[in-house]
């Protein structure tokens, strides 16, 4: 990258790096590095831990009211690979990574991309500046999404709901197939999708079977049109029940 180009990632990101060098690698994609361990891949893992440590932390701090299951609802909402795709997209980081050809002739690039170089811009400012400003940076992000998850409650069963709809629309009852799981014994992922009838859905991965499982239910939703995400990063029942998307005029926020 030159150095306008490393001004205009700073000025994009609102930081500036005192080691350039960690920018470069953040926004270096494996398909482009001479070699994987060059590219973005470590940075990512590094971020996606100061990411939950951040949100953890937040949560633990300012909701001392809420129980462990309500912070992890809210925390799954947080972290997840749409909300960072969100701030990618919000931020234009797309427009600053470093792609291969090949991946630069796609039309559309995706979400997981656009989450994982949050992940890593993360990293490169923790391992930069230290916890605090990858705080700062990540909360000047995450603050309205996750007041709003937690002031809605955030009670949302996604499992229930898609049960519902799934038996309503299909006459089945929604399958969660566990796709992949990485990690030590201690500190498991877990890659699950749902199937209803013959249709999967987009997969997503979670620190336990149950979040992911949530989390591909959610996935699910979304894909049938029952929730959208608004600008806000709040998640809107547009389809309540039965109702045909036309007739709800007054969406219900959920997270």
């Amino acid at each position: 990258m030159s150095e306008d180009q490393i001004t205009v990632a700073e000025t994009t990101l609102g930081y500036s790096f005192d080691d350039p060098a960690l920018l470069v690698e953040a926004l270096t994609h494996a398909s482009i590095a001479d070699a994987r361990v060059y590219s973005n891949e470590r940075l990512e893992f590094l971020g996606d831990a100061v990411l939950g440590m951040v949100v953890c932390e937040y949560l633990f701090k300012n909701f001392p009211d809420l129980l462990e299951g309500d912070m992890t609802k809210i925390k799954s909402v947080a972290v997840s690979r749409r909300t960072c795709a969100k701030i990618a997209r919000e931020l234009g980081l797309l427009e600053q990574l470093r792609l291969g050809k090949g991946m630069q002739m796609q039309n559309t690039l995706p979400s997981s991309l656009a989450a994982a170089v949050v992940e890593s811009v993360v990293g490169a400012i923790y391992l930069d500046s230290g916890y605090e400003a990858a705080r700062e940076f990540l909360l000047e992000h995450l603050e309205p999404i996750i007041t709003a998850a937690a002031e809605s409650g955030h009670q949302q069963n996604f499992k229930s709901v898609l049960q519902h709809i799934a038996q309503d629309r299909f006459g089945d009852t929604p399958s969660y197939v566990l796709l992949d799981e990485k990690g030590p014994d201690h500190a498991k992922c877990f890659e699950v999708c749902v199937q209803i009838n013959a249709q999967r859905y987009e997969s997503s991965w979670g620190q336990s079977k149950k979040q992911a499982e949530q989390q591909a239910a959610l996935n699910a939703l979304e894909a049938l049109g029952v929730i959208v995400t608004n600008d806000a990063g709040e998640l809107l029942v547009i389809q309540p029940d039965d109702a045909e998307i036309e007739e709800a005029d007054d969406p219900e926020i959920i997270a």
